[in-house]
């Protein structure tokens, strides 16, 4: 019989799904679920990518998480206390243009690879 609820320690979580310019670090997984945080460093810039099928959500605890996506001109900012939804196969970049270190935690939902990187940034950031 599984224990009603697990406790996972900051200091338990996982180093996950790598991204150049961005560290996220697993929590749990759960069939249909990914949970974990990410930290980005100031003036940081990371990689473009996708979470191929899954459907992100994130949640700003401290700083700033700048993303760039396909089909958007320029960035949208997101601050401590914001939510941030990023659809499935939305290629995008995430930065920091703070001197702080932001953080952000991460529920991701469906079944896909968590994290796809690509090598070409999407219209209209070419």
């Amino acid at each position: 019989m599984n224990p009603p609820v697990r406790l996972i320690r900051a200091e338990e979580l996982a180093e996950a799904d790598p991204t150049p310019g961005m560290r996220r670090r697993l929590a749990f997984q759960a069939p249909g679920l990914w949970a974990g945080q990410v930290l980005t460093q100031p003036g940081a810039v990371s990689g473009w990518h996708h979470h191929d099928t899954n459907v992100t959500s994130l949640y700003v605890v401290r700083g700033v998480l700048r993303l760039e996506c396909e089909g958007v001109e320029g960035f949208v900012d997101a601050s401590a206390g914001d939510y941030l939804e990023v659809p499935a196969f939305t290629v995008h970049r995430e930065s920091n243009p703070t001197d702080e270190v932001s953080l952000a935690v991460i529920a991701r939902a469906g079944t896909g690879a968590p994290t796809i990187n690509v090598d070409l940034p999407p219209p209209p950031h070419r």
